[in-house]
């Protein structure tokens, strides 16, 4: 008998515990360890931010999945991966031995690399259901309070469609409310060029997202590294091939909020 273990929280693990299971034998036994019972399917974070779906539209209770797969499915979390004992503490007491271990946990997010970054400071997150839902509070009040906004990715980045894919979400949820006039947005990126995409480009992506950039009134500032980021703006500056910065501008930013400012929008609501 062996144990495969998935460590994970995302498309990655659900893929695995669902192919590996044929390829086992019937005495082997599948653990999957995640932070909660549900899957949450990130790319739809885009339309959540906005208003466009609820985080129900874009999650699905995995426990009744696994359990008719017979799968194990563990959901308070993991503390430590002991590799020489090949075991897996959790969260909360309790181990889990392994024969075999997939992690697929996905990336942790370094808010803490740059002063302001983050949810708990003054930028927001479509990376996880939970901050979507924030960023979509904050969405909402901007729209009835509107001003510039500041999207896009910082130094370090290393999946960068989202980002792009969100401003077009953004531009055209602005011109619906008919707010576009009134929200001034800049699009920020390390990327050399607009349509880099991460990838020095797809096809033609160059010529094609900087057109639909400009015909949709969104600014841009490429090659740029986030300094700071304060409750009112975005410190960027621009930098040439070598790394060494040319200027530096700050950018007004309308789309950040405490987190006590969002349990006051809560509060009222």
């Amino acid at each position: 008998m062996s144990d495969v273990v998935i460590l994970g929280a995302g498309v990655g693990e659900t893929l695995i515990v669902h192919e590996v299971p044929p390829q086992m034998l019937k005495a082997d036994r599948v653990t999957l360890i995640r932070q909660d019972k549900h899957y949450q399917f990130v790319p739809s974070n885009l339309w959540v931010a906005v208003g466009w779906r609820d985080r129900t539209d874009s999650e699905v209770d995995l426990s009744g999945i696994m359990q008719r797969k017979g799968i194990r499915h563990l959901t308070q979390g993991a503390r430590r991966v002991d590799p020489d004992a090949r075991h897996i503490e959790l969260n909360g007491g309790g181990t889990v031995v392994y024969g075999y271990l997939g992690i697929a946990t996905g990336p942790g997010l370094a808010f803490d690399d740059i002063e302001g970054l983050g949810p708990d400071a003054f930028t927001q997150s479509i990376c996880h259901i939970d901050r979507t839902t924030q960023a979509h509070a904050v969405f909402e009040a901007r729209c009835r309070n509107p001003g510039p906004i500041m999207v896009g990715l910082v130094q370090g980045t290393i999946c960068f469609g989202p980002a792009n894919d969100f401003a077009f979400v953004l531009d055209i949820e602005r011109r619906k409310r008919r707010v576009r006039d009134r929200v001034k947005m800049t699009f920020v990126t390390p990327d050399p060029y607009i349509g880099h995409l991460g990838l020095d480009g797809v096809g033609d992506t160059k010529s094609l997202m900087d057109s639909e950039f400009r015909n949709r009134h969104i600014g841009w500032v490429t090659n740029a590294r986030v300094q700071r980021v304060t409750q009112n703006a975005g410190s960027v500056e621009a930098v040439d091939d070598n790394g060494i910065p040319r200027k530096t501008r700050e950018l007004p930013d309308h789309f950040v909020m405490r987190r006590l400012d969002i349990e006051k929008l809560k509060a009222v609501e």
